[in-house]
């Protein structure tokens, strides 16, 4: 008999996760404003002290920099702090303590002290939210030694990496895309770790290699499950962990296929596919059939209304446009493609995640 595979959002993931890790170590707490309210960070942080001491629940004043200066203080003297902003936005008031404390600590002490914290990033987008609240800017973190980012796109790795985040002895950058919060998928029973330790190639191909980040995955396959229509196929890797960027996976791939997509959730100019192409070129330059391309957010602040919004944000048919390109194919099969792709979507506004979506954000 088949064994039913239990289904699970990627919000609902993360909560598992956090209540499993806090369960199993003491020593781990919870510290946000807004933690204990009503909407507990979005429901991530729902009835986690129903099982445990809820003196590991702080709930903390309207200060940034004094919330992850007081983790960062907690971490070195042997706590595991978790802590959340809301939006990722909201990090760049602590930036100081993150970059020159928590990064640094363990360099500057000769290895003395360890700063194992996990800080949660939420990634807005839609609804109204514009350029202050909907940006994507991992590339910031991602750009110094001393911090890991990870940046999950499905349950099952949600759920894993949130626990080896939780465990690391480093301070662990973890960044949710807020509509990736909605998708569900398989995950495990009980406490399981995902090593921070690489890509997933989450589709299969011969004829392109697309790496993409967070819920730009979810987008590119769909237009990798469209191109097959066609006759030809793209291998899709979730990116996951952008700090340590490992990429062995990615060259072996590119030097099957010759050719390298990459699409960020942040801007394109110095975004993580930058690098990624850098790389790449790097080391698999006699490989490459076409120019690699890149995609991402246009260069630009993020639009708050659906009128300017539409062409903001890559999507699936943005992709398949640029695919037509790199692969060499004809215009009206790939129109056609893209036609069926528009009815599949069935008139869902640009701004939200799915027909069930009701807000806020």
């Amino acid at each position: 008999m088949t064994e039913q595979k239990r289904i699970m959002s990627f919000g609902n993931a993360i909560r598992e996760g956090l209540t499993e890790a806090a369960v199993r170590d003491a020593s781990v707490l919870f510290m946000a404003e807004g933690l204990t309210d009503p909407s507990s960070v979005f429901g991530t942080t729902a009835d986690i002290g129903k099982h445990i001491d809820s003196k590991r629940m702080i709930e903390m004043p309207l200060s940034e920099n004094g919330l992850c200066g007081v983790a960062i203080g907690s971490a070195m003297m042997g706590k595991r702090p978790v802590i959340s902003f809301h939006r990722v936005e909201f990090a760049l008031l602590a930036i100081e303590q993150i970059v020159n404390n928590a990064a640094k600590a363990h360099y500057v002490s000769n290895g003395k002290h360890k700063v194992p914290m996990v800080i949660r990033l939420i990634v807005g987008r839609g609804w109204g939210q514009g350029p202050e609240h909907s940006q994507s800017i991992e590339a910031i973190f991602s750009h110094f030694p001393g911090l890991k980012v990870i940046m999950p796109t499905y349950p099952d790795d949600a759920k894993g990496l949130i626990i080896a985040a939780v465990e690391d002895e480093n301070p662990v950058i973890v960044i949710e895309h807020r509509w990736c919060h909605y998708v569900n998928g398989h995950v495990p029973e009980g406490y399981y770790v995902e090593p921070i330790d690489g890509p997933r190639k989450v589709h299969p191909g011969k004829d392109l290699t697309i790496v993409a980040t967070s819920y730009m995955t979810l987008e590119a396959v769909r237009a990798a499950k469209a191109l097959e229509t066609l006759g030809y196929s793209a291998s899709v890797f979730d990116l996951r962990v952008l700090r340590p960027l490992k990429l062995d996976r990615i060259f072996e791939s590119v030097q099957q296929t010759g050719r390298l997509l990459t699409i960020d959730t942040g801007f394109k100019q110095y975004g993580v596919g930058s690098e990624i192409v850098s790389s790449v070129v790097d080391h698999c330059f006699s490989e490459l059939k076409v120019a690699p391309m890149r995609m991402g957010l246009p260069d630009h602040p993020t639009p708050s209304s659906r009128g300017l919004i539409q062409n903001f944000y890559p999507d699936s048919i943005s992709i398949l446009r640029n695919i037509q390109h790199m692969l060499g194919l004809d215009k009206s099969d790939i129109e056609a493609v893209i036609s069926e792709l528009i009815v599949q979507r069935g008139g869902l506004a640009i701004d939200v995640p799915d027909a069930f979506f009701k807000g806020p954000f």
